[in-house]
């Protein structure tokens, strides 16, 4: 059984990690909400929100974790050629409604989406607030690409990445890992591990490493101002 939280609870109500389900991987609780201040704290801990409408809304801490350390990003002979030659251009935090909107279209994504429009409104107040921030490829004055997440202290928790157009998401990627090497972040957290994020560098390691690595990484207190 898993442990349910009440929209009143506390933001750090969460049960330890080490009570995280083994199936389905990395379940540890449901309820609660997604209020500013629950979504930092559960991040802070190493624990997102996942779930499908008309679901509670569950939180997951999965072992092992898939990251990416910046300094191990690949960049592939494909890629190299089209942030050399395909004229895209990077803006940082200049469309993050559109590219969380873009992560969350079904015609990307024939699987379906977890973006629900509460998940959609939650990531926007985290935006307003400093907190969540996009990445994005532009083509010809055009969206093409682009990925969001939570930055805390010195890792990035990477939500979500969409693409129309060959690569660039993976540009956004590129450009992500450039501003975390500029900015000191050292850590992409991936959630949850594919051959494609393989392909770029990613790995998985034990959640109890990961959670040790948050810990010296992020600040229990502070501001978090937007990137420019």
């Amino acid at each position: 059984m898993i442990r349910f939280l009440r929209p009143g609870d506390p933001p750090d109500a969460f049960p330890p990690l080490e009570q995280a389900l083994d199936e389905p991987d990395g379940l540890l609780c449901a309820g609660g909400d997604l209020s500013p201040a629950r979504l930092l704290e559960a991040y802070r801990r190493g624990i997102f929100p996942w779930y499908s409408v008309g679901q509670p809304i569950l939180w997951w801490s999965p072992n092992p974790r898939a990251v990416l350390f910046p300094g191990e990003f690949r960049v592939s002979r494909s890629l190299a050629k089209t942030l050399r030659n395909r004229g895209c251009e990077t803006r940082l935090d200049s469309a993050f409604a559109e590219v969380v909107v873009r992560c969350a279209d079904t015609e990307l994504r024939p699987e379906g989406t977890w973006i629900s429009p509460d998940m959609q409104s939650a990531y926007l107040e985290l935006h307003r607030l400093g907190h969540a921030h996009s990445v994005e490829t532009w083509q010809a004055g055009r969206l093409v690409g682009g990925l969001y997440g939570v930055a805390l202290g010195r890792v990035f928790f990477g939500e979500s990445m969409f693409s129309i157009e060959r690569d660039a998401s993976k540009v956004a990627l590129a450009r992500l890992v450039e501003e975390a090497m500029a900015r000191g972040i050292e850590l992409i957290d991936c959630q949850v591990t594919s051959p494609h994020l393989e392909s770029l560098g990613a790995r998985s390691i034990p959640r109890a490493r990961f959670s040790a690595l948050l810990s010296a990484a992020i600040p229990h207190a502070g501001t978090h101002p937007a990137w420019d």
